[in-house]
């Protein structure tokens, strides 16, 4: 006898649990606690077997019928049911966990990291993921679409943020490519978004292009006073034409005094290829200091508080705000564009010298620590030249 509305809401709880028959295999439990729940009861592949409908009222008695029949139709096709829910709750659990957050962690912590990214790609790479998080981080990597990893580049934008929109769908795009590769999703959505994003404004570094002017920096230097490492630091970047992230992140292994070279390995580099440091005598001294005063361990510019870690990129920048200089004078990055313009317009040297100084553009990574292609020798002589002129207009004043 099939069941109706008034019948179901009479039922009471008992002692124990017991079922309410209504047609089709379709029944209704009714448990201790009061509560009610819909089953259907199915034979398959000689088996007896069950499936959960859903509580009532919430599931009504027409819905629960309605859900009989369809059910019923699939295991009349071959399909059960119990197995195809378990089936459907295993592959949302591995979603949940296969969350944007959780893949880009480990895109982090296992391939960067194991590729050996310098300490600073990584901690970019996750000041993007937590950029991203607060749209898309708990969302299942597989369920992310274009429109979902536009919204928050967009935000960046609308903000001013063009760089830093373009390097976080770069970040997710090979987030998602590592994704597809370890079976986690299926396509990089970030792939057509290349075009919807604002072309990023041109960045310019300050620097100082005069020579009375340089001078003038170089002597507030000498008379600058500060932490030891921090002056020292003051002092060798002007002579060597290395990126201020490239000068922190120097380890004491990189460097030979003796040949008078420092080695950077490709991981450390903007362009991903190893690059060779001449040294004038000046530099081998100062870092001969510096060896003293750090160590001669790890890092060569290690934090104030702490050898772990490299020194803070805001320290030669706040320097020479203290000094006097402006952020419109002269920038850490700026030591790059004074050496870069002074060297050229002095005319003595290659400009392909000059651009492999600077590992600049198609730098052919040096074949072995001491080769002497690729205008090394001449790039032996600029770097004394430099450090010599350097000292020249430093002692004008």
């Amino acid at each position: 006898m099939s069941l109706n509305a008034l019948q179901i809401r009479a039922f009471s709880a008992g002692d124990t649990p017991y079922k309410k028959t209504d047609e089709r295999g379709l029944y209704l439990e009714v448990f201790p606690t009061g509560s009610k729940l819909w089953r259907l009861k199915y034979n398959y592949g000689g088996k007896q077997k069950r499936i959960a409908l859903g509580a009532w009222p919430e599931v009504s008695l027409q819905k629960a019928r309605q859900m009989r029949d369809e059910l019923r139709v699939r295991i009349a096709n071959g399909e059960d049911p119990s197995l195809t829910r378990k089936r459907e709750k295993a592959t949302a659990k591995i979603s949940a966990a296969n969350t944007f957050e959780s893949v880009a962690r480990e895109y982090i912590d296992e391939k960067m990291v194991g590729e050996g990214r310098a300490e600073g790609t990584l901690l970019k790479a996750r000041w993007f993921l937590d950029l991203l998080k607060p749209a898309i981080g708990n969302m299942p990597i597989s369920d992310v679409d274009p429109q979902m990893m536009l919204a928050p580049l967009k935000k960046l934008e609308a903000r001013g943020n063009r760089e830093t929109a373009k390097k976080c769908r770069s970040f997710a795009s090979r987030v998602f490519r590592y994704g597809a590769a370890t079976g986690r999703c299926a396509i990089d959505p970030t792939a057509i978004l290349k075009g919807a994003l604002l072309t990023p404004q041109a960045r310019h570094y300050a620097a100082i292009l005069e020579p009375d002017k340089l001078g003038e920096l170089l002597r507030a230097i000498d008379s600058f006073e500060c932490y030891p490492i921090t002056k020292l630091a003051l002092k060798i970047a002007p002579h060597i034409f290395v990126r201020p992230g490239e000068m922190r992140h120097g380890d004491w292994d990189e460097i030979d005094l003796e040949k008078a070279i420092w080695t950077i390995p490709a991981g450390k580099m903007k362009a991903r290829r190893t690059h060779a440091v001449p040294l004038s005598r000046q530099v081998v001294e100062l870092f001969k200091e510096l060896k003293e005063v750090s160590g001669g361990k790890g890092y060569m510019f290690p934090a104030f508080h702490t050898r772990l870690r490299p020194m803070s990129e805001n320290t030669i920048n706040a320097a020479f705000r203290r000094m006097g200089f402006t952020k419109d004078e002269m920038t850490a990055h700026g030591f790059r564009s004074t050496a870069s313009t002074m060297l050229n317009e002095c005319g003595l040297w290659h400009p392909d010298a000059i651009e492999r100084a600077l590992a600049h553009g198609d730098s052919n990574a040096i074949r072995g620590t001491y080769n002497r292609g690729h205008y090394w020798d001449e790039r032996v002589r600029m770097a004394q030249w430099w450090s010599d002129y350097l000292d020249e207009i430093r002692l004008k004043g």
